[in-house]
């Protein structure tokens, strides 16, 4: 997008600002325009990179006045999940390159430690936050002496990420220990789907009525109005109570002092408040902010995602420039799919983990509410959850991004696995997801999922594939089942009416041919046809196979592959470990190799892979056509063809 049709802010304060340093010296008049010009250059920028817009511009006047409070990056400032901290990336000398969001070899899209010290902790997924400061917090007292020293912890949280255990965890650790540490709630009513649960109903009440004192009173008065049995014990009456009514008594009881709640967009009360408590604490502090997520630009205030992920858009109108779809996307086949089935069977449920839209379970949402469950931030609970619904006679679904169901991995294997229970896991962004990095790529589902006994574990091809196999899931009750999908458009197929269950551990044949059979498992099938047509100009005609299935492996068909050929090539969007692993571990065991057959296994590059586009990293991976091609003439002692017919 030209700078013609998005001119670039003026911004003389903020042009004096290259490390937080420079905030010391400005009056609070001049912080109260330097976060003007911040949310300004903030949206200037993201509307030529796309990426997270909303939350930035909802913290914008947190960032100041935490940068100009606090003595970064010796203080140690900690956004939780990240995706709110480009203003806070402009202010620590990273705006030359703030143009580079997310982009390859540009900067990340959440903190990120390998990119400046003023990102001690790197995020990207939610409410890690207070467990990070906590250990900064011991260490500094415990002599650690890192670069730049160490000394104040501020986590930064909203409240979706709170309702997450592990901050409770965090918090309740943290009130025993009794360190000096800071914890910010900001609390903006708006994560990435609507706030789900008592605690965003807890935070709510904050704003109903009656003063903060007249409350804490009257919950002090309650107690004469419980039944008999609770008057006998009165302080655990009270204590009781503590936990229930408002006005910070809930942090209070976890061993937090509480202030607020203060307007997190009024920086002469951000400001003092600030000061005091950095001042005056000496345990640990809550400092409860109300902030509007994509405040100061009316496009994001007025999206119903508050402009939580955007693409490039244009200032003026915040119309946003997406290229046109040529086929829908996985997740909304996934979503028409299951609706589909849920339409004809009453039991079919969905838990997803406050990612409806991202799952495409606002279908279900709209059409089945009562059968639909968005746990909040919750992945851990989600997954119990379901496997109780299994075990209470329904069809759970639960819907969850790959980098996200590793959260829930111990519920996967004890609360589902090891009880057999038929929990069907729809797992979206399989494989590299692009522009959000090495914390979000799907990579680790196939090897996690496939070493559980008695689990199934598939991948589609396309997006008939995909309808095939929510059918598969919906029918199978012997145990849990799993099918994966990666984020974007399908390869343009044409779609059944309806899904078909699939016979489970059967592949399918795609092409015959001769020497080298290509054995695939998920959508990189599309890939391994462009390159056979690519070999097809060589004289060279591959066997393809789609697996289908990474456990049950189709024996049969794998063997009759290496019987046939004098080469295997698995190919697979996961790490090393998994679907290649299991095959070689199968021919292995069967003596399929002792007669020479060559086996080669193609999987994600044993490393974290920065962010880039998808197709980028793909080709980096080798797991492109051309890679693919690469490998087949290497395989067949042929890799020079091409500069001997040159």
């Amino acid at each position: 997008m030209s700078e013609d049709t998005n001119p670039r802010p003026q911004t003389p304060l903020l042009d004096r600002v290259h490390s937080p340093s420079d905030m010391k010296t400005l009056s609070d008049g001049e912080l109260k325009q330097l976060a003007h010009e911040l949310r300004q250059e903030t949206i200037s920028a993201v509307s030529e990179t796309g990426g997270h817009l909303g939350a930035g511009l909802g913290v914008v006047e947190l960032t100041v006045a935490l940068h100009a409070v606090f003595d970064t990056p010796k203080d140690r400032l900690i956004w939780d999940v990240g995706h709110q901290c480009y203003p806070h990336k402009i202010v620590t000398g990273r705006r030359d390159r703030i143009r580079t969001l997310r982009m390859e070899s540009g900067l990340s899209g959440f903190t990120k430690r390998t990119e400046s010290a003023y990102d001690p902790f790197g995020a990207g997924h939610s409410s890690t936050s207070i467990s990070a400061a906590l250990g900064f917090a011991v260490a500094r007292d415990l002599g650690g002496a890192p670069d730049h020293g160490l000394g104040d912890a501020i986590a930064v949280i909203g409240d979706g990420s709170i309702s997450a255990g592990m901050a409770y965890e965090a918090m309740n650790n943290a009130g025993h220990l009794g360190k000096r540490l800071f914890v910010i709630l900001n609390d903006n009513e708006m994560s990435i789907a609507p706030p789900v649960g008592a605690m965003s109903s807890y935070l709510s009440q904050l704003y109903a009525g009656a003063p903060f004192q007249e409350l804490k009173s009257a919950a002090r008065g309650a107690v004469s109005l419980l039944p008999e049995p609770f008057r006998e014990g009165a302080k655990r009456a009270k204590d009781m109570l503590k936990g229930m009514t408002v006005g910070g008594t809930l942090f209070e009881a976890l061993g937090f002092s509480y202030v607020g709640p203060i307007d997190g967009h009024d920086l002469d009360q951000l400001l003092p408040v600030l000061r005091t408590v950095h001042e005056r604490a000496t345990g640990p502090m809550l400092i409860h902010v109300t902030t509007k997520k994509g405040k100061g630009y009316a496009p994001a205030e007025n999206a119903r995602d508050r402009g939580h992920a955007t693409a490039q858009f244009n200032v003026l109108t915040g119309k946003q420039k997406k290229a046109p779809s040529n086929a829908p996307s996985y997740t909304k086949v996934f979503g028409d799919a299951l609706v589909k089935h849920a339409a004809e069977d009453d039991k079919i449920c969905a838990v997803t983990a406050a990612m409806p839209d991202g799952t495409g379970l606002n279908l279900m949402a709209e059409r089945y509410p009562s059968r639909c469950f968005d746990v909040a931030i919750a992945e851990q609970h989600g997954v119990t959850f379901a496997a109780a619904l299994a075990a209470g006679g329904m069809k759970p679904f639960c819907a969850m991004y790959s980098t996200f169901l590793q959260r829930g991995y111990d519920q996967v294997v004890h609360d589902v696995a090891v009880q057999g229970l038929p929990v069907r896991f729809a797992i979206d962004r399989a494989g590299l997801v692009g522009n959000d990095g090495a914390t979000h790529a799907g990579s680790f589902d196939i090897v996690f999922l496939a070493n559980l006994p008695g689990f199934v574990v598939m991948a589609a091809a396309d997006e008939a594939e995909l309808m095939h196999m929510v059918a598969t899931a919906a029918a199978h009750d012997s145990g849990p089942i799993a099918f994966r999908y990666p984020r974007g458009e399908g390869v343009g197929v044409d779609l059944p009416e309806h899904g078909e269950a699939l016979e489970i551990g059967k592949g399918r044949m795609i092409q015959e041919g001769a020497k080298v059979a290509i054995l695939s498992f998920g959508t990189r099938l599309s890939e391994v046809m462009k390159a056979c047509e690519n070999l097809a100009a060589k004289g060279i005609a591959p066997t393809v196979a789609d697996a289908r299935f990474a456990k049950p492996l189709d024996k049969d068909m794998i063997l009759d592959l290496v019987a046939n050929h004098e080469a295997l090539i698995t190919i697979e969007e996961g790490s090393v470990g998994g679907f290649g692993s299991h095959v070689a571990q199968m021919l292995l065991d069967e003596g399929a190799l002792d007669n020479g057959v060559k086996y080669r296994s193609m999987t994600l590059p044993d490393v974290f892979e920065d962010h880039a586009s998808p197709n980028a990293m793909y080709e980096a991976s080798g797991l492109n056509a051309s890679g693919i091609e690469a490998k087949v003439l290497e395989v067949l002692g042929i890799t020079d063809l091409a500069s001997k017919r040159a």
